[in-house]
């Protein structure tokens, strides 16, 4: 399987968010954040696995910087203005990076989605012909009242045409992928297997992408903001820390089951390198 990267622009966000931080979401959001981070990636990846093409998160949609619209007003739009600031060109959607990788979005078979927060859901008005696969637990979590105050951009996401799928993690009867015990193995192989990672939000998922005779890839969503943190044990400052704290170690477990496993943030500045060591 070909695994490539492709970064629908960068986004600026703040320190805090990256982390660590022992500060409170709202207070650093709303009150004492002063800086933005330089430039960072807003990846999404394209597996080219037999079965088809398969999408893990959908990157930001171009609209959310030429309409002015996109994001909601009042007080919610300022909670969205204070946590990032988007930079998109035409050349970076997600329709005009899969052409760039020799496909159409009509092509793509599956798209799995870390999470539905917008900087994952960008891409999913192009993909009609695709599934989409999302946590139940993140579904259901989008659909409770005030979703835009939690994040969810609700007429973003449950838009006409897609075919949704909603993934209850099952038992997984793997032992190579302990401490995880549960999953989704997406085509029955092996190849692709998506992994529960609460925390950041209550229904976030990764993926394990396994190829005969090379490292194996753990795709993240925003469980973290830099690989390095995240093997240190830190968390980032954006989800219920107590269930971040048990998902890094989870993983940081499967890590040292794994050694050669290769982690990738969604905006990591260093996941599109390690991607191509691999």
């Amino acid at each position: 399987m070909k695994v490539s990267v492709i970064s629908t622009g960068s986004v600026q966000i703040r320190p805090e968010h990256v982390g660590p931080t022992r500060q409170p979401t709202y207070l650093w959001l709303m009150v004492t954040a002063r800086s933005w981070t330089p430039p960072r990636p807003i990846n999404a990846y394209v597996i080219e696995h037999p079965e088809g093409v398969v999408l893990f998160d959908t990157g930001q949609d171009i609209a959310s910087v030429t309409d002015p619209a996109y994001f909601p007003g009042g007080p919610t739009g300022h909670l969205y203005d204070r946590l990032a600031k988007f930079d998109i060109t035409p050349a970076q959607t997600l329709a005009a990076s899969l052409r760039r990788l020799g496909h159409e979005p009509g092509d793509v078979h599956t798209a799995i989605l870390s999470h539905l927060h917008q900087d994952h859901i960008g891409g999913l008005r192009e993909l009609t012909r695709s599934r989409i696969l999302v946590g139940a637990t993140e579904w259901d979590d989008m659909r409770k009242p005030f979703p835009a105050q939690r994040g969810f951009l609700r007429t973003h996401i449950d838009v006409p045409g897609l075919r949704w799928e909603r993934v209850t993690p099952e038992a997984l009867g793997d032992a190579d992928l302990g401490p995880f015990t549960t999953g989704h193995d997406l085509f029955g192989d092996g190849a692709l297997t998506v992994l529960p990672t609460p925390g950041h939000t209550a229904g976030s998922q990764s993926l394990l992408v396994r190829r005969p005779g090379r490292a194996p890839l753990l795709m993240v969503g925003d469980l973290t903001y830099d690989a390095d943190l995240l093997a240190a044990g830190e968390i980032p400052g954006v989800g219920v820390r107590k269930t971040m704290r048990r998902t890094v170690a989870m993983v940081n477990e499967l890590r040292r089951s794994h050694p050669d496993l290769v982690v990738l943030p969604a905006h990591d500045p260093g996941a599109a390198d390690r991607l191509a060591a691999a």
